[in-house]
This record gives structure tokens, C-alpha cells and sequence, in this order.
């Protein structure tokens, strides 16, 4: 019970609210290092974990046609100062499902913790599939973390997943997701992330519309100061007539931040199309001037633009 307790307050830091996790009609799955604490399915979702000497391996499947009306809930946290998690995940989402989940990803003690995350994931025919992961941090910086993602959305299916971290010291992170999207189908990938001190940001994103009238979106939104750097590499592939993409990269860079953004778009079929964009550099200088004409002082109207950056 205590080390539920502190699970909970952890998840709270995270932003989110303990008591879903105590909620009779959600599901949820917990896990503190290697351990599950509490799972809970509903009709049409099944999820079955196993405990692994340094993480968890889990399956989460919902059935064809199921249509879940609330967020699945997942926590995933190390709350010692150190310790390895490594967390090996399948998502399979039936035909015509709809699902969303809401994943809470804590470490808040943290000086010399690796949290790692190897997904797959597989969005059926007509099926809807929402993954939110937030992320908080404790002040030290010592954390890795290295989620992997290799997704498959076939045709008709919709894909979008968030991964966001402006709570605490980013530490060191690399995020690499890889995207397949089958005719009529839709990948959204976000990434919204801060850094400072002497944090390490990497961000790799690869989408790559395969079927006709495919579409697929790459946003991401990073804020670094200090000595932090970011590194970001963006690449959506048209493959098939009617394929629309598009890549959005912004980066604010402060102190002595160092930020970099590799956008790429690829084409090999005459009917398809993909853009880019991707700025870096400071604050937007009119936002700036509104902020300090109403009393704020400088360094706090920065904190103001950049949050609102990263918000959704």
C-alpha cells in the first residue's frame, strides 16, 4: 500500500488525477519499476502484463468494433534515485475500434535512472487509436529515456500520439518513432519538450504514406536554454497517389541552448505531396513586448511564451 501511495503521488506530479486510478468503471494499468501494482480491463479490453527482473512486458488488445467511452489509464514510474525500467509494450487495436490512453510516465528522484519503452503498435482496418505519454521529472536531470515506437495503421485506420515533458529536467532523451499508414489512414505524431541545464533532447520521426489518400503529420515543439541541446529529425515519405504529409518543427532557443531540426520530405509518386516548415530561434518579439507592456518582468514572460508553446 505505500508504494501505491507514492505511485499516485508520483502520477499526480505527472498531471494526472490519482483518483481515475481508484475508479471502479476505468481501466488502468500501474507499474513501479518492475512491478505491476494494479490493473484493471473493461468489456472489450484486455491487457495482460509480465514482470521481467528489470521492466514489464505488455499486451493490450481491443476487440474489433469496441468503442472505449473512457481514457485507458497507464503509470509507469521508478521512484528510487536509481534503477532501470524497461518497458516492452504491443498495442493491438481491432478493426472499427476506437481507443484512448492516457500514459503517465514519472521519475522523480531521479540521478541515475534509464527508462526504456519498445512499442508496437497496430491500428486495424476503420479502428481509432489516441496515446497520450506526459512526463514528469524530479530537478536532477538523471534520467534517460529512450521510447521506440515501429506503427502500423491500415487502411482507413487513424493513429496520433503526443509525447509530452515540460515538467522537471528533461535529462536525456531519444524518441524514435516510425510510422506505416495504409490507404485512407492518418498518423499524427507531437512532441512537445523542454530542456535546460545540460539536458540532451533527440527526436526522430518517420511517417510514411503507403497507400493512396494516406495522410500524415510531424509537429514538434522543443524549448531549450541554458546549455541544453536539441536535435530533431523529421521525415514524412509519399508512396502513393493522393498521399498529402507535412512537417512542422519549432525551436526556441535561450542562453546557450544549441538547437538543430533536419526536416526531410521524400516523393516517389508524381499524384503525392509533402511540405515542411521548421524555425528556430528566440521568442516571438511582439508576444514578448505585449507580456512586458502588462507588468511582466522578462524572464517571466519568456516562461509565458514558451508554455503556451508547448501547450496543446
Amino acid at each position: 500500500m505505500s508504494d501505491f501511495r507514492d505511485i499516485l503521488t508520483a502520477y499526480e506530479q505527472a498531471g494526472g488525477d490519482p483518483e481515475v486510478l481508484r475508479t471502479p468503471g476505468v481501466a488502468r494499468l500501474i507499474v513501479d519499476g518492475n512491478r505491476v501494482l494494479a490493473s484493471h480491463d473493461l468489456p472489450g479490453l484486455h491487457m495482460t502484463s509480465e514482470e521481467l527482473p528489470d521492466g514489464v512486458r505488455i499486451r493490450a488488445e481491443v476487440a474489433s468494433g469496441v468503442k472505449l467511452p473512457l481514457p485507458v489509464h497507464l503509470c509507469f514510474g521508478v521512484l528510487p534515485e536509481e534503477g532501470i525500467q524497461r518497458i516492452y509494450v504491443h498495442f493491438e487495436i481491432g478493426a472499427w475500434a476506437q481507443a484512448r490512453f492516457m500514459a503517465h510516465c514519472t521519475f522523480p528522484n531521479a540521478r541515475e535512472v534509464e527508462h526504456i519503452m519498445e512499442g508496437t503498435i497496430h491500428v486495424g482496418e476503420g479502428a481509432r487509436m489516441e496515446y497520450r505519454e506526459t512526463h514528469f521529472h524530479g530537478p536532477d536531470g538523471g534520467v534517460d529515456v529512450l521510447p521506440t515506437a515501429r506503427v502500423t495503421v491500415d487502411e482507413g485506420g487513424y493513429y496520433s500520439s503526443t509525447f509530452a515533458l515540460h515538467n522537471g529536467r528533461a535529462g536525456h532523451v531519444a524518441f524514435d518513432y516510425e510510422v506505416d499508414v495504409a490507404a485512407d489512414g492518418v498518423a499524427e505524431l507531437y512532441a512537445r519538450l523542454m530542456g535546460s541545464g545540460d539536458d540532451d533532447i533527440f527526436v526522430r520521426e518517420v511517417v510514411r504514406l503507403n497507400g493512396a489518400r494516406a495522410r500524415g503529420l510531424a509537429k514538434s515543439r522543443i524549448a531549450v536554454r541554458e546549455r541544453a541541446t536539441s536535435d530533431v529529425h523529421a521525415t514524412t515519405e509519399g508512396h502513393a497517389p493522393q498521399a498529402r504529409g507535412h512537417v512542422d518543427c519549432v525551436e526556441i532557443v535561450r542562453d546557450q541552448a544549441v538547437a538543430n531540426a533536419v526536416p526531410v520530405v521524400r516523393v516517389t509518386h508524381p499524384q503525392a505531396q509533402v511540405t515542411h516548415e521548421a524555425a528556430i530561434g528566440t521568442v516571438d518579439k511582439k508576444q514578448l513586448e505585449t507580456l512586458l507592456a502588462r507588468g511582466l518582468e522578462e524572464d517571466a514572460a519568456v516562461d509565458v511564451i514558451v508554455r503556451g508553446m508547448l501547450a496543446d
